[in-house]
This record gives structure tokens, sequence and C-alpha cells, in this order.
């Protein structure tokens, strides 16, 4: 594993989105790894393995022009998107989750750096979704987190990869559980996913969807439950009515749209060697 030094300097108070490299409070280095300054060393047709996400994380702690410069030369080196987020962006997140969980980097640095790579999800967006099922399949998917949550970059992730298959999707990020509750029952849905990073609303959200599946617009509403906790602790959200998921956005999106088609749930598959969990991308709160 390569080695991470940082030195301590004062912020700014420009928001974390338009901060650049001389307002951090850490300088980020990888040891031997190819240097970002003066120019980036890439191989030709270069696998996206540990390296190149390192490469990555270094960038997205560095400045947007760095992480743009990496995932750029990806691309002209003929790499999906697809692939760009399954395996470099989720593995550059959970690499700097990793960070911050051993307290190698701090949770302004740790804001940064994520704020970076799901910027830049939005800037290929467009492209990303022209790459999939241009057509709507008729289908629509609330994707939401639980409340108060702070975790944006999986479930932004993995709204893109089910509005690539063709889905309508509402994104939410609901304030409190009254807020949970007003956004569950907004709209007819024939599937909802839910994020849970934390085991602060577990009670709360299990008990909200007892009632909720009783009053929802869709009888036959499809509810599955995924995110950090599905790996931590899969066990505390293994919910009567629901079902659990530990795949990737990919496989995520293959089994939601194949049970919205069928008329009894298909099983749930297990998690992906590489990276678990499309959700998974930072670690649980440290509380």
């Amino acid at each position: 594993m390569a080695q991470f030094k940082f030195k301590q300097t004062k912020t700014s108070g420009i928001p974390v989105w338009e901060t650049e490299a001389k307002d951090f409070k850490s300088i980020y280095s990888l040891g031997s790894s190819p240097r970002l300054v003066g120019g980036t060393t890439f191989s030709e047709l270069v696998a996206l393995d540990q390296s190149q996400v390192e490469l990555l994380t270094q960038a997205a702690i560095k400045s947007m022009e760095e992480t743009r410069k990496i995932l750029m030369k990806w691309r002209s080196q003929g790499h999906s998107l697809k692939d760009t987020y399954l395996f470099g962006i989720t593995g550059s997140a959970r690499l700097i989750g990793e960070l911050w969980s051993r307290d190698t980097l701090d949770f302004v640095n740790v804001t940064i750096a994520l704020s970076r790579l799901h910027r830049v999800m939005h800037e290929f967006s467009q492209e990303f979704l022209s790459e999939g099922n241009a057509e709507s399949n008729g289908l629509s998917l609330l994707l939401m987190t639980e409340p108060g949550s702070q975790h944006g970059l999986g479930v932004f992730m993995l709204s893109e990869f089910f509005r690539q298959a063709g889905w309508r999707v509402t994104l939410a990020s609901p304030q409190d559980i009254v807020d949970f509750k007003r956004v569950f029952l907004s709209d007819w849905f024939d599937a909802v996913v839910l994020s849970i990073s934390t085991d602060r609303h577990i009670d709360a959200v299990s008990q909200s969807l007892l009632e909720l599946s009783k009053t929802t617009a869709n009888p036959n509403l499809k509810i599955y439950v995924g995110g950090p906790m599905a790996q931590v602790s899969p066990e505390a959200i293994n919910w009567d009515g629901t079902l659990l998921l530990q795949t990737d956005a990919a496989q995520t999106v293959e089994i939601v749209t194949q049970n919205a088609f069928a008329p009894s749930p298909v099983e749930v598959a297990h998690p992906i060697e590489h990276f678990d969990n499309i959700n998974n991308l930072v670690c649980v709160s440290k509380d």
C-alpha cells in the first residue's frame, strides 16, 4: 500500500466545491506513484487497477482540474464511463473513506475530494446517459437516503445507472422522518431503493416502512434497502417486506428492473468481488 503524507494548512471560507488545492488543510502525496504536478504519467490501455484508483484519489484531493485530467485520460484510452464509475470513482471514494477512518485524511478534505468526484459525474452525465437506453421503460423509481444523510455520491451514481436504463428517477435526501414519509407517499413508484449509511435512524425508518407500505399508491410496491449498512451490519436492515441489496450499481439496476416486470421478486445477488456496493463509498460514521 502506498504511503500517505499530509501537511496541515489553513482553509478559507470558500464552499468546498470551489476550493482549490492551496485552500486545503492537507497536501496529499502517494509515495512513489506518478506525479500530477507537471503532467500525469499514464500507460497505454492501462487497467483500472489499484494504482489508477490511487491516482484518481490523489487528483480528487488536489483539484478539479487534476480530477478531470485523470478521467479524460481514461476516456481517451477507451475506458467506458460505466467502468470508470464502477471501478475508478467507486474505488477512489472507498479509498478516501478508508483514509478518513484511519485519520489520515480529515473530514474537510474528505468532503472536498468526494464533492469533486460528485461534480465530475454531473459533468459527464449527458454523455453517460447517452451510452444507455435512449427510451423510457415506463418505470418510476424513488431513490432515497436515510433522513439527514450526508452521503450523496453513491446514490447519485446509482441514479445515473437507473436513468441510463430508462427509469424515471426521483432522487431524495429527506431532512427528517416526517420528510421521509412525505416523499415516500408523494407519487406512484414502481420501486423504492433506500440507502442506509448509519444506524442512527434504523428504528424510525423500519417502523415507518411498516406504515408506509400499507398506504402507498402502489399496493405492489417493491422496497429495496442497501448502502454502507448493508455491508457493515446487513442483519440490522434485513426488514420484512424488503429486499436487501449488496450489489454494485449495474447489478442493482438489473435486479430491480427484472423484479419490476416479474410476478414475484428474483433472488438478490451476492456482493461482487471488487467493490461490494455502489453506496458503500465512504465509511459508516465514526461516532
